[in-house]
């Protein structure tokens, strides 16, 4: 038997040992896309070579663009918005504005605000087909106790600049839900998730012109809609996931594990290899009120996965993670689409379909009720002769 002086040396050579092995794991496999199955397609059919009769972009988080000309993800939106001329519904997925949402006039940081919500509507301006926005907790201020003032502003400054009276919805900061019926087959609900966690004054009722009385009026609703149109395609737009490989969803690197600091700056190498788990611990078990471990998160989460769970078919997009992701669970679709202007960090594996720390965002093609496919475009290299890169395709209207 060694003796215990031998022990601990034994033990940090075997905890460095799998430190080393999980940095590279992580640096290798990273940027990579990950698939569940080796072939990402349907085998026995392939994406019709016919326009769509409806598609649907589904973009989040692109608060941070502010150079449409040059921007990738904006040429990729003014790509599909030409392609789509005239068949296409444009979904922003909230975070329109970083870091606070618009300020009010004279604010320090007003002009930027103003050129990065700019850079996002001048790409709309003059499409003729349906533009929809709606709000994400950076929209508030950041979940502040003030953030009811911001999303207005935000809401005004949208709808006048577009002359689009509707394209800011749930309008009024109110929880939602509300229904846009798309064509004959396809149906869509905005439901506000950022209500649900928001600090300070949430609206409902008449007194806010919301069409919602109480918390158990929203999901009466939403249970009513989607018992009422059982024959339609049902997407579901909202800001927060209900399912993520990513931060909100308590993932993090090994990185960020030893070295915390650098989510403060990513320069602060600073090791602290055992304090430093305290904070991504705290994430994935509690977390702020933008973390689906967060109780109020985690209640809105479970009742609505409860109610989608007697259906089936639902498309549920969501941006707030910078990345990718496609889960496909109980019938059901569940998209993180929050890579309009920033990328961070998704883990591998577990319940996603698809994952990949990229650029990009979800398009939903619509051809006939039994023939609809969802695919991942990211915008393709410099010099590259494609227009964009299709990351993932699935024909998903039979799971």
């Amino acid at each position: 038997m060694h003796p215990p002086e031998y022990w601990l040396p034994a033990l940090l050579l075997i905890v460095l040992t799998l430190g080393i092995y999980t940095w590279y794991r992580e640096r290798k496999l990273r940027y990579k896309p990950y698939y569940k199955v080796k072939n990402n397609t349907n085998s026995t059919e392939s994406y019709p070579q016919v326009k769509p009769k409806h598609s649907i972009c589904l973009v989040g988080d692109t608060g941070n663009i502010t150079d449409p000309v040059h921007d990738p993800v904006a040429n990729l939106i003014n790509t599909w918005l030409n392609e789509n001329a005239t068949n296409g519904t444009l979904i922003f997925l909230g975070d329109n504005v970083y870091p606070i949402g618009l300020p009010p006039v004279g604010h320090k940081t007003r002009a930027i605000a103003e050129k990065r919500l700019k850079a996002q509507l001048d790409l709309v301006r003059e499409y003729t087909g349906q533009v929809f926005f709606i709000s994400g907790n950076h929209d508030w201020n950041k979940g502040r106790s003030n953030g009811l003032e911001y999303v207005l502003r935000q809401e005004e400054y949208i709808t006048k600049y577009l002359n689009r009276p509707h394209c800011y919805l749930p309008s009024g900061g109110c929880p939602g839900p509300v229904v846009r019926h798309l064509s004959e087959g396809v149906m869509l609900i905005f439901i506000n998730t950022q209500w649900w966690v928001q600090k300070g004054i949430r609206p409902i009722g008449k007194t806010y012109n919301c069409s919602t009385e109480s918390e158990a009026d929203f999901f009466r609703q939403l249970e009513d809609l989607l018992q009422l149109y059982p024959h339609k395609q049902i997407v579901i737009a909202a800001h927060h996931p209900l399912y993520s490989n990513a931060m909100h969803g308590g993932k993090f690197t090994l990185k960020q594990h030893v070295f915390p600091l650098t989510a403060a700056h990513k320069k602060f190498y600073v090791p602290l290899p055992l304090a430093g788990s305290i904070y991504p611990v705290y994430r994935k078990l509690y977390g702020p009120e933008e973390d689906m471990s967060n109780p109020r998160y985690r209640r809105l989460r479970k009742r609505l996965l409860r109610l989608f769970h007697q259906h089936k078919n639902i498309v549920y997009a969501s941006g707030h993670d910078h990345n990718l992701q496609y889960f496909a669970i109980k019938n059901n679709h569940y998209l993180v689409s929050g890579s309009g202007s920033k990328t961070a960090f998704v883990q591998s594996g577990g319940r996603a379909t698809f994952v990949h720390e990229n650029k990009g965002f979800f398009v939903l093609d619509y051809f006939e009720p039994d023939n609809i496919w969802l695919s991942a475009l990211e915008p393709a290299p410099a010099n590259a002769a494609d227009k964009y890169i299709i990351a993932f395709r699935r024909k998903i209207n039979a799971i």
